[in-house]
């Protein structure tokens, strides 16, 4: 069937988000007094909500729900000051989001990260692009990968898995299009490797944006 539509991830798909989050929880955890990480050890900690995020980070040994509940929410506000400082999209995503209204696919947006930091993300780095649906973590959608955010998207346009691509950096996202039976096009630019992405499911990787496009030729 042809492909009509696409879902995409945000962080790692879309954006390089990495270097604020990172720097959001550091400045959290620094407050505190525990330990802060690399950035770049931050591409296997991200990726499955802030909640998690919090976890892998605080150190275990003084966790307690009601100091992770604290963190989240102090990180809440520091990446609401600094969510733009560092963040871009990857090279090649604009022309590939481009093309796809170009050639009339319908595309929607789906993360783990919160909703509200979503939509202001997608807004602001691509307010040129028609996405049909922007979600978040919250309301009727819970984490992935929970399916519910895919079908309930899947729902609104009225189509058929067969006819839509589900494109993400990480596990997570693989798990997700698998539980929902749709095609998993895992990327590599993103957070996490190959090998991951291949054992949780992926029907192809892509190493540029522009691989996108060949896959509905």
């Amino acid at each position: 069937m042809t492909k009509q539509a696409v879902i995409f991830d945000l962080d790692g798909t879309l954006l390089d988000t990495l270097a604020d989050i990172g720097a959001s929880m550091n400045q959290v955890l620094s407050e505190r007094g525990y330990p802060v990480f690399p950035i770049r050890d931050y591409r296997h900690k991200v990726g499955d909500g802030i909640d998690t995020l919090a976890k892998r980070t605080v150190p275990t040994e003084v966790q307690t729900p009601e100091l992770l509940a604290a963190c989240v929410a102090r990180n809440r506000e520091i990446y609401a000051t600094r969510w733009n400082r560092e963040t871009r999209p990857y090279a090649g995503i604009d022309d590939m989001l481009r093309a796809l209204v170009e050639r009339g696919l319908k595309q929607a947006v789906l993360s783990n990260k919160p909703h509200e930091p979503v939509v202001r993300c997608v807004e602001h780095y691509f307010s040129h692009i028609p996405f049909e649906h922007v979600y978040g973590v919250g309301g009727s959608i819970p984490k992935k990968p929970d399916p519910a955010g895919v079908r309930q998207i899947m729902a609104a346009w009225g189509l058929p898995k067969e006819a839509i691509l589900y494109v993400g950096d990480t596990n997570t996202d693989m798990q997700t299009a698998v539980a929902a039976g749709l095609y998993a096009v895992g990327v590599t630019w993103g957070f996490r490797d190959r090998e991951e992405l291949e054992a949780n499911g992926a029907n192809v990787i892509i190493d540029h944006p522009e691989e996108l496009l060949s896959l509905l030729d």
